[in-house]
């Protein structure tokens, strides 16, 4: 027995002696164990800023299961430049900062593992409807890019499960569309922050459960445009400095809304009560540095679960009992739920 584990001692720092010793020049290569007697290993490599003169695909060792390309100007993304001994096996790969402009419809099928892929800080406009397919992704970063528009079925998958995060911030997205069936998208983490968005994007039947729609050129958000988003906990509407109105039943849908911010939005003066219709999970709503600093009195009628409310620059309100009267017929003294607040003035 203690020549076996002796041998699989051995045998493991020989294969992390082979791992650093066939790291790319230029990169840098960590190898990791764990398990039992860290019977198992996987490598980082990072070879982030080799420069434009650096042939793809670059050799990787066979265990690695993160790697970092970013900063190497690499431009349009050719079905041989991820391909490879090691490149299956990936789990994690950073694109970012690459001038990349393009991306073949092929160029990522060879990852069937890969869960975290980073393309931000690129000049993608467009994607292939295909891109994706077949990929277990879990998070998907494509911010700092210049998409005009969005197409949700470059998240469709061929396999079980699929992309569960997605990060869209600072584009230049003007509108996102979505054609699949209900149930083919996974998705629960969406971050549209920072685009050109004009209105809520099309996402009814996607099972998301936080969205980011925040420094986006919305004006009007209107009845239903959350609608069959059944399964989100939390929404960010923040920094919307065009924002004026939300219509009644705009939340109507968010039966597991927890937390809603609407804050930084200067524009937006008045909210009615029908627009917090269908939010009876809601229990954190911020509409600090916003326009609002009132909130009309019958409000908590449509917020039964809701705990505190932030308005203006420091204006906290939180949900209390009130002592009420004893009640005869019920034997008992019935409480109130009212809002107080840590500033006088504020009508509810």
């Amino acid at each position: 027995m203690a020549l076996l584990v002796w041998l699989g001692l051995s045998l493991l720092v020989a294969v992390q002696s082979s791992a650093v010793k066939n790291c790319h020049p230029g990169c840098r290569c960590e190898v990791e164990s764990f398990g039992l007697f860290d019977s198992f290993s996987l490598t980082r490599v990072d070879c982030r800023g080799l420069g434009p003169g650096a042939a793809m695909p670059i050799p990787i060792p066979l265990d690695t299961a993160h790697l970092d390309l970013s900063s190497n100007t690499m431009g349009p993304l050719s079905d041989a430049m991820l391909t490879g001994p090691g490149y299956t096996t990936l789990v994690s790969l950073d694109l970012s900062s690459n001038h990349i402009t393009k991306i073949s419809p092929n160029a990522l099928s060879k990852l069937r593992y890969l869960e975290t892929l980073d393309l931000s800080h690129n000049s993608l406009d467009s994607l292939s409807p295909s891109c994706f397919s077949g990929l277990p992704l879990a998070d998907v970063d494509l911010s700092y890019n210049d998409f005009q528009e969005f197409n949700m079925d470059v998240f469709a998958t061929k396999v079980n499960g699929g992309p569960v995060s997605v990060d869209l911030s600072h584009n230049k997205l003007v509108s996102v569309s979505r054609s699949l069936h209900e149930g083919v998208l996974h998705i629960q983490s969406l971050s549209l922050t920072a685009n050109r968005l004009t209105s809520v994007p099309r996402l009814a039947g996607v099972p998301l459960r936080y969205l980011n729609l925040d420094d986006n050129p919305i004006a009007h958000i209107e009845e239903g445009a959350f609608a069959h988003l059944k399964d989100l906990v939390h929404l960010s509407l923040s920094g919307l400095h065009e924002l004026r109105e939300i219509q009644p039943h705009s939340f109507k849908g968010l039966q597991s809304l927890q937390v809603l911010d609407l804050s930084n939005n200067p524009k937006l003066k008045t909210l009615s009560p029908a627009v917090f219709s269908g939010l009876g999970s809601l229990q954190e709503l911020n509409l600090s540095s916003s326009g609002v600093t009132s909130l009309p009195s019958n409000m908590l009628s449509h917020l039964p679960s809701i705990k505190s409310i932030t308005l203006g620059q420091s204006i906290q309100c939180w949900r209390t009992q009130k002592q009420g009267q004893f009640h005869r017929q019920l034997g008992q003294v019935q409480h109130n739920e009212v809002l107080n607040c840590n500033v006088e003035g504020i009508v509810f």
